[in-house]
């Protein structure tokens, strides 16, 4: 009796438990951060674009058809941010149900194309956290209540967290909310919050600033009395530097932009990249 106790709990364990789980993959950290923040122990998660690596320029790996094709739900932020997405889900000949995490965001417009950057608005990251926790909650109806219970948690945490951001820009002299960073990623972080950001990448960091663009980006600098240049986690720093050593505006540090950084990084969570980005902005522009 004791033999088949034994033998009915380790049936329970391992293999039930884990068919329990949904898979799930996101398309890049932060989308996945907001997953693990809803979906906890219930999602097996994969994430395809991982820490400090740039969305706008991936090339899949092999294995990322198969992660695609054993997903229940594929996480994409949509906006055109994923151009290389479409082609991966339909080699891999997934069922799996694609969901728009940025679905009701009204997208701002660069030239002709949307600004793909929505999360950098903590209002829009609630929208991305409705979105994801919807989709969960139909994918996995049993657990519907975890599910809503760990989003209305972390949609607390959101709440504080935007009024930290607003606490801390009020703090900078209205004339010195501006700087430069690597691309255009923070298009919605200045609508939302009132600090002006000029980018000589645009919006892709596939471009490439011709002279011309970088000769007027310096004459602004002069001309506005811009403070600080930025850095960029996911880009290379030298044209930014450059920028600096031609100005005189000081490298106010690194930002956070298309992708978290590794757990002992500056930003492994969407609430931690937020932090350090008003917290390096701050200490730069407030004086």
């Amino acid at each position: 009796m004791r033999v088949l106790v034994v033998l009915a709990s380790l049936l329970m364990a391992s293999p039930l438990r884990a068919a329990e789980r949904i898979n799930v993959v996101a398309s890049f950290s932060i989308l996945a951060d907001f997953v693990r923040a809803i979906g906890g122990g219930k999602v097996n998660l994969t994430t395809l674009v991982g820490p400090d690596s740039d969305v706008h320029v991936y090339t899949p790996a092999p294995g990322d058809a198969k992660r695609v094709a054993e997903a229940k739900l594929v996480i994409v932020n949509g906006l055109g941010l994923e151009g290389w997405l479409p082609r991966l889900v339909q080699s891999s000949g997934a069922k799996a149900q694609v969901v728009i995490a940025s679905a009701g965001i009204a997208p701002l417009k660069l030239g002709s194309a949307a600004d793909p950057h929505a999360w950098q608005s903590v209002p829009n990251a609630k929208i991305y956290v409705a979105d994801i926790t919807g989709a969960l909650v139909a994918a996995d109806p049993d657990d519907a209540d975890l599910f809503r219970a760990e989003a209305k948690a972390y949609l607390e945490k959101l709440e504080a967290l935007d009024r930290e951001v607003r606490d801390a820009v009020a703090k900078i002299p209205p004339e010195r909310r501006k700087v430069i960073s690597t691309h255009d990623a923070f298009g919605y972080f200045a609508a939302e919050y009132g600090v002006q950001f000029i980018a000589p990448l645009g919006v892709s960091t596939e471009t490439e600033p011709s002279a011309r663009d970088i000769a007027a980006i310096i004459g602004q600098i002069k001309a506005q009395k811009i403070p600080a240049v930025f850095l960029e986690n996911i880009s290379d720093d030298r044209l930014i530097r450059r920028i600096a050593a031609e100005t005189g505006a000081k490298v106010g540090g690194t930002l956070i932009s298309d992708g978290l950084t590794g757990e002992k990084g500056l930003a492994p969570t969407y609430i931690d990249m937020v932090r350090h980005n008003i917290k390096a902005l701050t200490s730069a522009l407030d004086h």
